[in-house]
């Protein structure tokens, strides 16, 4: 009869062995989460108390600004009037109308040429692609300067016009090449059948490539509309009648106090309104579509961003 040999006992794992999977794969000790939980609190206070501020202030009466010395933190004796008389019309009113318009427009425009941009230098077989793809790439590094801009938009008769608001920043490069990468992702078989059964390029893009990228046409949609309205510096170079100034200008104008917003200048005298707190209104007013609309494009950023980036 053979002897049975006994195995010896499992070693028990070695406190300094190697881990099984990487470090960022190992599930999170206690103290870990807390430490992220607590990161993340205070970059969110960081965040959101100065937005705080500015709300309160701005919904805050002239005695309650006057107790505070200035920004209000602790709100009371709250009131909209502030809001009310912004609303109410006058140059406040019609630069918020202006920024809508030219937001609405300049973001369709911009989205239009960039699309069709795209699509074309995704498609690698167009007429004169690399040459046109080398020379939008080139214009990231190289531009002509700000005398020369200033020129061709007056010579060209832009100046005092809302045109001068979108088109000498109609086209993003990089949003074109995001644009692109994405389009370049999307199964070229699609494409070919759609081809062999009759449509042309036209149908393909509007049936095919735009459906299968809603994720990135919103990231870039948001990303042209955020810098329309938050854009100045066209308005301040271009435009010469206060009356045709965006909303951010004059924004500029009250927390500068250069001048204050026709219609409220008299109330600010008599003590009716504080003008801190029209200062307060009006960049409230100048951020709420922003926050309003990037939760909802929010979902979208990831796919959108890091597929358009990384593919073609």
């Amino acid at each position: 009869m053979s002897a049975v040999v006994d195995k010896p006992p499992a070693r028990p794992p070695s406190r300094w062995a190697a881990p099984p999977r990487p470090v960022w794969e190992e599930k999170p000790r206690a103290t870990g989460l807390a430490g992220k939980g607590l990161v993340l609190a205070l970059a969110c206070l960081g965040i959101l108390f100065p937005l705080w501020i500015v709300v309160v202030t701005s919904l805050s009466s002239r005695r309650a600004i006057d107790e505070a010395g200035g920004l209000v933190m602790v709100p009371h004796d709250l009131t909209f009037v502030a809001y009310r008389e912004l609303l109410s019309g006058g140059q406040v009113t019609r630069a918020t109308v202006i920024s809508v318009l030219v937001t609405l427009v300049g973001t369709a425009f911009s989205m239009t040429v960039s699309v069709l941009c795209a699509y074309g230098l995704s498609r690698t077989t167009s007429v004169g692609h690399r040459w046109l793809l080398m020379t939008l790439l080139a214009t990231m590094f190289f531009s002509a300067g700000l005398i020369p801009t200033y020129l061709l938009v007056q010579s060209l008769g832009l100046t005092d016009s809302y045109l001068a608001l979108i088109l000498p920043s109609a086209i993003s490069v990089f949003n074109i090449l995001v644009l692109r990468g994405f389009f370049m992702g999307i199964s070229q078989e699609l494409t070919d059948s759609a081809r062999i059964d009759g449509a042309g390029d036209f149908r393909i893009l509007w049936q095919i490539v735009m459906p299968l990228s809603r994720a990135v046409l919103a990231v870039i949609t948001l990303f042209y509309a955020v810098g329309y309205w938050s854009a100045w510096f066209n308005a301040s170079l271009y435009l010469n009648d206060q009356n045709m100034m965006p909303l951010q200008n004059v924004m500029i104008q009250l927390v500068q106090k250069q001048e204050a917003p026709v219609g409220l200048g008299q109330a600010i005298k008599t003590g009716e309104l504080s003008g801190l707190a029209v200062q307060m209104a009006v960049m409230v007013m100048a951020l709420l579509p922003v926050a309003v609309l990037s939760p909802f494009v929010q979902r979208h950023f990831r796919k959108g961003m890091l597929t358009g980036a990384v593919k073609g």
